[in-house]
């Protein structure tokens, strides 16, 4: 299938006392899809994003992106991170420019894509700033442009607005729906928050807590164009329930109260 394809992926970290971060794990993200992975902290929510950003091999199982087997990072994959990770020296359009100029893309159309992702991400009178004059929220939204300068066939997210205040986390939401609405690329994205994931996604999948398990796959039927008053239906509540009661059980069991 298009997409992103995880069959039965384990993550071991070795040592005197190995740690399985991942267990078994096999689950699909469909091309165009929007995709989000929550769960209890240490579930290998990130251990997996980075195995599919190729940053790390699994210990077994296979990963596959349009049916292709992912051996290591590539420009077919963007990645977004909590931290900002730009680059100090650079501007913001130099940053957005970045990867197309390591691709040797003539600057004619570095500038082209640069100035349409300006406008998109609502950075217009910013191009020329750099980090350190700019708000938590502008730096992600030039992270977020940065990734998606390349075209990437999937759109690798790890608590992006972790770091954001509730207001602006709230604006880049929306802003990332809008962007997502436009484009339709693929998105994997990894988060704490349930609302959260419910509000940005077409199916959420639950892990369990370490070694990190797929508990629940739950799509998530609520019509798209979505607004934030949606958080208030009782179809939203309902799904939040659902997550809820699983997260809360793992809690328990990690902390030796319960026996799942």
């Amino acid at each position: 299938m298009n997409g992103v394809t995880i069959e039965h992926v384990t993550m071991v970290y070795g040592g005197r006392k190995p740690v399985t971060a991942l267990d078994d794990v096999t689950m699909e993200v469909g091309d165009g899809e929007f995709v989000s992975i929550v769960g209890a902290s240490g579930c290998g929510k990130s251990t997996l994003l980075n195995i599919v950003g190729g940053l790390i091999a699994p210990t077994r199982g296979t990963v596959l992106l349009d049916g292709q087997p992912i051996e290591g990072p590539g420009a077919d994959r963007g990645m977004v991170f909590q931290s900002y990770t730009l680059y100090p020296w650079l501007n913001v359009r130099k940053n957005i420019e970045f990867g197309l100029s390591l691709g040797r893309v003539p600057k004619e159309k570095r500038r082209r894509v640069a100035d349409d992702l300006i406008g998109q991400m609502r950075l217009r009178g910013f191009e020329d700033a750099y980090p350190k004059a700019l708000s938590g929220g502008m730096k992600q939204r030039v992270a977020i442009a940065r990734a998606l300068a390349n075209e990437p066939r999937v759109l690798l997210m790890d608590e992006p607005f972790g770091a954001l205040d509730a207001q602006t986390r709230t604006v880049m939401q929306e802003l990332l729906l809008d962007i997502w609405d436009r484009r339709r690329t693929t998105v994997l994205f990894v988060t704490h928050d349930i609302d959260e994931a419910i509000f940005l996604s077409d199916i959420v999948y639950v892990f369990s807590s370490r070694p990190g398990r797929l508990r629940l796959r739950l799509e998530i039927d609520l019509p798209r164009p979505r607004l934030l008053d949606v958080m208030s239906s009782p179809e939203f509540g309902a799904f939040k329930r659902e997550v809820l009661g699983i997260i809360h059980g793992e809690s328990l069991k990690e902390a030796g109260l319960v026996d799942l």
